[in-house]
Order: C-alpha cells, then sequence, then structure tokens
C-alpha cells in the first residue's frame, strides 16, 4: 500500500510546516485500517475545507485545530460601530418597550451585522433583545445565543382525553412531583440517574470545558432550570390534521428548560473570550462581543453550542418519559423546537449569514413550534410560513411586560393565586416572579404575528410544576 509522504502532500497544496506532520500522522492511521491512498487523500482535504468538523474526531483534532489556526485572521477585529443601526421590521411595537427597541439598535450596528427582526414578545435581555433576531457575517455572537443555550419547548401529546386530569388528579400531579427536579444545581441521586446516548456523545472530547462539563451533563440530564422554566399536564385543542392525529381534543404534556449548567458554562467561557479578542469594542455593545467563524475559538463555540442543544433535547426527552411512565401513557406525537441558538441559514438575497434568534423560535415554511403563554394561559401550537423579512422566526413565548423585580414587588400571592383558580390550574411551586400578570397578552401576541406563523392548536395548562426560587437556568 502506497505510504503518503510530505512531498505528495505538497504536491495536493499543502503548506509546510507542523500541519504536513500532523496530515501524515492521520494518513498512517487511516492507511493502517486499510484505506486506500486517494480515499485518504480525500478525507484529509475534507478536514481541511471544513476544520470545524472534526474538532471532537479522534484522528483528525489535532490536523483539524492546525488547519483553523492557519486560516488568515479576519480583517475587521477593531469593533468599530455603524454611525447608525441597519433598519429592520418590528412585530407588536406597541407592546415592546423602548429600551429593548434601543437594545436592538445598537445590536444593528455592530460591524458584523447584515439583518435583524424583532419579534411580538420583545423585552430586555442581556446584549440582544429577548425576541431578538440577528442575522450576522461568518461570526457567531455568543451573548445573542444566551446563557441557557437552546432552551427548547417539547409538547407530548396522548391519544386519551384531557379529563383524566380531573378525575385522577393525584396521580398526574404525583408524577410532576416525583419525576421532575427544578433548581439551581438540580440533579438526581446516583442510582437513579437516567441514561441517554448524548452523555457518550465524541463531542464531549473536543475540548478540555467540554470534558470537564460531562460529568454535570450526567448528573443533571433529565432536569429543569429556575425561572420560567416548567413542566405541565394540559389540554391540548387540535385545530386541523397534524403528525397524523385528526382534529379533537387530547391529553398533552408540555415542557421549557435548557441546557442546564453546561449551556451556562459553555457560554460564560465563550463570551469572555469574545470580549478579550475585541477589547475596543464600544462599552455599550461589550456583551454583543463576536467570534469569527475562521478561527479556532469560534469554530469550539460552535461545536459546544451544538452539544449542548442536543443535550437539551435529551433532557426533554427523559422528562416526558419518566412523567409519561408514571401515569402509564404512550406519547401519539411531539412538537418539539428550540431558541437560544445560532443557525447557518440564507437571507432572502441568497446571502448566507449566521442567524442568531435570542428567545425567538424558527418559523420556516412548515416548521412546527409552540409558543407557550404563561402558567395560567394558554400556549399555541404554530406552523411557520417562512417570512423572509423576520429570518423565519416567530416569538417564543408571550414575553415579560413586568421585571422579576417588579413582578415581586406588585403581584401579591392572593392575586396570582385568584388569577390561577379562575383559570382551573394547579400550580406545584412556581415564585411570584413569574405570575401570569407579569407576563404580555398571549393571544396579542399571536395575533401580531399571524404574518409569520398559523395557529394549530391550543394548549390549556391545567396542573403546573415550576421552581420556587428565582433564576435564569
Amino acid at each position: 500500500m502506497d505510504i503518503i509522504t510530505g512531498k505528495i502532500l505538497k504536491l495536493h497544496n499543502w503548506p509546510d510546516g507542523r500541519i504536513i506532520g500532523l496530515a501524515k500522522s492521520a494518513a498512517e492511521i487511516l492507511s493502517a485500517q486499510g484505506q486506500e491512498r486517494d480515499n485518504i487523500l480525500t478525507s484529509l482535504e475534507l478536514v481541511r475545507q471544513n476544520p470545524g468538523q472534526y474538532l471532537a474526531d479522534p484522528i483528525f483534532a489535532g490536523l483539524a485545530r492546525e488547519c483553523l489556526r492557519l486560516l488568515p485572521k479576519p480583517q475587521d477585529e477593531t469593533g468599530d460601530l455603524r454611525e447608525n443601526p441597519l433598519p429592520y421590521p418590528v412585530w407588536g411595537r406597541e407592546g415592546i418597550d423602548d429600551a429593548a427597541i434601543a437594545q436592538m439598535d445598537r445590536a444593528m450596528r455592530l460591524p458584523v451585522s447584515l439583518a435583524g427582526a424583532l419579534m411580538p414578545d420583545a423585552h430586555v435581555g442581556y446584549g440582544l433583545p429577548i425576541g431578538g433576531v440577528l442575522a450576522a457575517d461568518n461570526a457567531v455572537i455568543p451573548f445573542a445565543v444566551g446563557v441557557d443555550i437552546a432552551c427548547r419547548m417539547r409538547l407530548s401529546i396522548y391519544e386519551v382525553s384531557p379529563y383524566l386530569l380531573g378525575q385522577k388528579k393525584t396521580l398526574f400531579e404525583n408524577a410532576l412531583m416525583e419525576q421532575t427536579a427544578f433548581g439551581v444545581g438540580a440533579q438526581w441521586k446516583l442510582n437513579n440517574r437516567p441514561q441517554h446516548a448524548v452523555l457518550d456523545d465524541v463531542a464531549w472530547d473536543a475540548t478540555p470545558l467540554l470534558k470537564k462539563l460531562q460529568d454535570n451533563a450526567a448528573r443533571q440530564l433529565g432536569t429543569s432550570g429556575t425561572g420560567n422554566h416548567f413542566v405541565e399536564w394540559g389540554a391540548f385543542r387540535l385545530r386541523e390534521p397534524m403528525l397524523g392525529l385528526l382534529p379533537g381534543e387530547y391529553l398533552a404534556l408540555l415542557s421549557h428548560s435548557g441546557s442546564r449548567s453546561v449551556g451556562f458554562m459553555i457560554a460564560d467561557r465563550y463570551s469572555k473570550l469574545a470580549r478579550e479578542i475585541h477589547p475596543d469594542l464600544d462599552e455599550s455593545i461589550r456583551q454583543m462581543a463576536w467570534l469569527s467563524l475562521d478561527s479556532e475559538a469560534g469554530q469550539e463555540y460552535w461545536l459546544s453550542m451544538e452539544l449542548a442543544g442536543r443535550f437539551a433535547s435529551a433532557n426533554h426527552q427523559i422528562i416526558h418519559q419518566r412523567v409519561a411512565h408514571a401515569v402509564g401513557l404512550k406519547e401519539a406525537a411531539v412538537v418539539e423546537n428550540h431558541h437560544n441558538f445560532a443557525w447557518s441559514e440564507s437571507l432572502p438575497d441568497g446571502r448566507k449569514v449566521i442567524v442568531h434568534r435570542k428567545g425567538a423560535t424558527p418559523a420556516g415554511v412548515g416548521v412546527l413550534g409552540v409558543i407557550p403563554g404563561s402558567m395560567g394561559d394558554p400556549g399555541y401550537v404554530v406552523r411557520g410560513r417562512g417570512f423572509g423579512e423576520s429570518l423565519q422566526s416567530a416569538s417564543h413565548g408571550a414575553g415579560r411586560q413586568m421585571s422579576r423585580k417588579s413582578a415581586l414587588g406588585s403581584i401579591s400571592k392572593r392575586a396570582r393565586d385568584e388569577y390561577l383558580k379562575d383559570r382551573g390550574v394547579t400550580l406545584l411551586g412556581g415564585g411570584l416572579d413569574e405570575s401570569p400578570q407579569a407576563y404580555k397578552p398571549i393571544d396579542q401576541v399571536i395575533m401580531a404575528q399571524q404574518q409569520l406563523v398559523e395557529v394549530m392548536g391550543k394548549f390549556n395548562p391545567r396542573i403546573v410544576r415550576m421552581a420556587e426560587d428565582v433564576g435564569d437556568f
């Protein structure tokens, strides 16, 4: 079998230096596995063209990192802002405070920003407003993704009547209390930890940080955070056929949670690194420092973000499996969508961009998603219309109309509980900062984005489980 030498690699336009040795080492491993020379050269070229995809590969990781280090450095690392923000469309402007608009304006002054949109649930966040959508040029902005990477919704639908919730209320309450875990640091005991293939994902070996976080993932798999995270039983009314189900009323389980400490630590590490790379970025927008995707840091973050997304999805799978098993149900259909993420997409004019959706959800043509209200208000299953000006996005919920501090200072427990009682909702846990009165009216938010999504069905919560402490992840 032919040996791939440094001379052969140079004939295929590989540059001098350490990269030649790394390519030869990878080639030797592939040759020992019985691969032919042409196939090996093709594999090496794939690594060179897309090194970020191989950072966790046991054979190619070292070569991939060297390829990233040799990429031309981005020209604009000065952080000079545009004099004026790029224009962007806003849905539901009457319900959005001026501070969120100002925050979005600042984001649209970034030199890497190409397009944006603001959803009707928008309110002030960290860096980018919640409900903000931002398209960037070959760059990812950790704080435009958020600290709870890939926070998501999952709705499981069961082919039984929701009247069961009234007939066997204690059974369903116990399932939520015993089969869920909420709060900062929440985890299952060692003898009760669930298992999932995501814990064996090779991406955990890609960086020292991810390797360290693998244990966090094992401890927190199948748990939920604090703040607005929940798991709730309810009645789902389907308007038209979907996912093999006929129109009608069904029992359903809805959850909202994310990537727990895994996502938080990834966000913390790479947002700090981005700020170090852009030390001269204006103080008003420093949280929105970016990482070029032609850099090792940018590709590390991208890989880490996608792993956090898979972990967040696994969280929901485990939660739904445990809770449904406790009441003896098997799901008939599932709708799942996530926010706080970045996607490689195209603008209507065909330009390739990185679309950040901070508290906004994908709404491409035919894409299903869940837009929840509050602990006491309905949520909606929607189907995207693929509207280009919104960057094919929609809101991720109702959005806050009061800060947590304002809600705690102005909403009484009695007022919250009366609101829930009037709507037939039983609350297990839940802080006053998450009172329904702290949120925008969900029906108004849905009406404001009819151009973006069509409603497929309506979910009414009946038994809601949340954490009692205040927090964000």
